[in-house]
């Protein structure tokens, strides 16, 4: 992203309000939640380890690590939210678990804990710096970012810009000290490369092919990488190369009900274009399937499929 700092003041300020309300939470779908759920998706923390590294793992807590899974893997807020609860009793200097909690109180509009958690990111990962640079600086880094949300939503598109563009330098000077100590890191790799993803959607100077390039060259887990490229192309209107992206990701997260909801949407828009009714009723299949398990997704997150759905029915023809 050399272009970040010297592109136009204008450009960037009329795409910034998008671009921070969506970003960390909305992509990497760090969301929102209520309650009553079967308990055979729960992960177990006795499991739990670093999910972003198979080599040299660094030292992130369990219960922090159970509700990253729960998130990712099972799409079950509920228990995510129950090992976010612990975790921030047993592993208080653990920086991802604020961040979560940030983008949880981000999709319910939670603005008084979105300033809390966001506030609680920052500090934790300026703490972490000393022991850990790399995570502390990338944590440092979203913190800011977090922040950035917070200044929007509080100040609004006119007051809050400056502010939340001075912000996304601060994200970029600590994301490049964390990319110096480990440019290869997956942890890394997966956070940069879905900011970098969302830039490139938003803004016109940005390159989707590099931050593309970047998640699956470096980026884990590996079924992040293949969400994160097939929300890309989505956003794109790539329809058939994010079609197989998610696909490659439903392999490996067949119990998540967003992964269904994700290729619903691609099939949806595919069908329109091609106007094709069989693709149009198969994304109505996956709407379905995705709705299956509404019980522990987030209510606002399954009116928008509920309403989605609706939509992808009136689309087909009568008969």
């Amino acid at each position: 992203m050399t272009k970040r700092c010297s592109s136009p003041r204008l450009i960037v300020s009329a795409q910034l309000t998008t671009l921070v309300q969506t970003a960390f939470a909305a992509a990497i779908a760090f969301g929102v939640a209520p309650w009553a759920i079967a308990f055979n998706f729960w992960v177990s923390p006795s499991l739990a380890g670093d999910p972003f590294r198979d080599r040299e793992p660094h030292q992130i807590g369990d219960q922090t690590e159970a509700a990253f899974k729960a998130i990712f893997q099972q799409g079950n807020y509920p228990a995510a939210d129950r090992y976010l609860q612990q975790a921030i009793s047993k592993e208080p200097n653990e920086p991802l678990a604020y961040a979560i909690k940030a983008s949880l109180a981000y999709g319910n509009k939670d603005w008084a804990k979105l300033d809390t958690y966001s506030q609680k990111t920052l500090e934790t990962g300026q703490k972490l710096i000393s022991s850990d640079p790399l995570r502390g600086n990338l944590y440092t880094a979203v913190g800011h970012f977090l922040e950035g949300a917070v200044v929007i939503t509080r100040e609004g598109t006119v007051k809050g810009v400056p502010q939340a563009f001075s912000r996304l330098r601060q994200v970029y000077e600590y994301l490049d000290k964390a990319e110096a100590i480990s440019a290869n890191d997956p942890e890394l790799n997966l956070i940069k490369g879905y900011m970098d993803l969302l830039l490139a959607v938003n803004l016109p100077f940005a390159s989707p092919d590099q931050a593309i390039r970047r998640l699956e060259q470096n980026a884990a887990p590996q079924y992040l990488v293949d969400r994160g490229v097939a929300l890309a192309y989505r956003d794109l209107k790539r329809y058939p190369q994010a079609l197989e992206y998610v696909n490659r990701a439903i392999k490996t997260t067949s119990d998540n009900p967003e992964i269904y909801y994700l290729k619903a949407q691609i099939l949806k828009e595919l069908g329109q274009k091609e106007k094709s009714q069989q693709i149009i009723q198969e994304a109505i299949a996956n709407f379905d399937k995705a709705l299956t398990k509404k019980s522990q997704l987030p209510g606002d997150l399954v009116k928008q499929i509920e309403s989605e759905r609706k939509n992808a029915i009136s689309l087909k023809s009568p008969g």
